[in-house]
């Protein structure tokens, strides 16, 4: 059965049981916004719907947002951003990088060395670059507003790594290609899969290890399955994943400029640096949770962060080359984005 027809056979059963309805009675703008993780998780609870409540509220009653958490209307979190594009969904909360290739511009911020442990200064980049520099990774896609996560961490089962050989031979899984090549960077043998089955691969050992940020600790209880978090130093991290909330181009042209308006002026550059915060406030939840498992939690000293940073050097080069090849000027976008990112650092 297509996903379409998932859909359809999916809603009337779903709906009533797990949507997030954020306000009540007929509305003249309705929208479906469809992700992938739980009604527990702080991207539902302290983004998406927040989000969704202010908009709502600022248009009086014209617009309402439901919001289907756990795939509930039918998929695959990789299929989300056809879902948007063909119109099943209005809007979508999604991974980039689970749609291999289709966001090759918008990688820029997923690498080793752009998030420097301040989740905010990479959304404002990511917001300031998108008309000059990412606008055409978006087909049939108007991305409301663009974010990372607070950063990958490692999580190891067993085993401290404190250096890159003490991830060599190591199976850990990778969120991205780009964390792929971090982790081959580094001596270690990634593995995909998806976040929600993580917590079995370590049980039945099928990896050592994950690369994911902190905040997916809790709703996963990552703490029962690992010994050891590791991070570098004032929160830098192994890369990040990048997302975006996006509207079906279509649906979004035909709306009024005046609901258009309501829209933009609650994802605006604020809204940006809003996201980031949520996400690395996250964070100090999610390691509270292992620390008080028992779990260690390693902050790398500055000795030991450089040579995982030396080790890691080849993955923005190999990036820059690769986007050549696709006609991309690679090393603009890393140097803009390296730029921007400086820039909006807490001085």
């Amino acid at each position: 059965m297509g996903y379409k027809s998932v859909v359809r056979s999916t809603i009337g059963a779903f709906a009533i049981a797990t949507l997030t309805s954020l306000s009540a009675g007929a509305a003249e703008f309705e929208f479906k916004l469809h992700h992938f993780l739980s009604p527990k998780s702080p991207a539902h609870a302290k983004m998406l719907v927040p989000w969704a409540k202010r908009i709502e509220d600022a248009s009086g009653g014209r617009i309402k947002i439901t919001i289907y958490p756990s795939m509930t209307l039918g998929g695959k979190p990789p299929q989300l951003p056809r879902q948007v594009r063909d119109g099943v969904v209005d809007m979508a909360w999604i991974v980039n990088a689970y749609a291999t290739g289709s966001f090759p511009r918008t990688e820029v911020f997923e690498l080793p060395g752009i998030h420097r442990g301040n989740s905010a200064a990479v959304n404002l980049a990511m917001h300031a670059m998108y008309e000059d520099y990412l606008k055409k990774d978006f087909k049939a896609l108007f991305p409301l507003f663009q974010h990372v996560h607070g950063g990958n961490a490692i999580h190891m089962a067993s085993d401290e790594a404190r250096t890159p050989d003490d991830l060599k031979g190591k199976k850990i899984r990778i969120p991205s290609r780009t964390g792929a090549w971090v982790l081959q960077a580094l001596g270690a043998s990634p593995v995909k899969t998806s976040v929600g089955e993580i917590p079995v691969a370590l049980s039945k050992k099928v990896i050592d290890g994950a690369l994911i940020p902190f905040e997916i600790i809790p709703p996963l209880k990552i703490q029962q399955q690992t010994k050891f978090q590791i991070e570098g130093p004032n929160g830098e991290r192994f890369g990040t994943t990048s997302f975006q909330v996006a509207m079906n181009t279509a649906r979004w042209e035909k709306l009024p400029d005046d609901i258009k308006k309501i829209f933009l002026d609650h994802s605006g550059a604020e809204w940006h640096k809003e996201v980031g915060d949520i996400w690395d406030g996250s964070e100090a939840g999610g390691i509270a949770v292992a620390v008080k498992a028992g779990n260690k939690h390693i902050k790398l000293s500055a000795e030991e962060w450089a040579k995982f940073e030396k080790a890691m050097t080849p993955v923005a080069k190999r990036w820059i080359e690769e986007m050549k090849a696709k006609g991309i000027d690679g090393q603009a976008l890393y140097d803009k984005a390296s730029e921007l990112v400086s820039a909006n650092m807490p001085k």
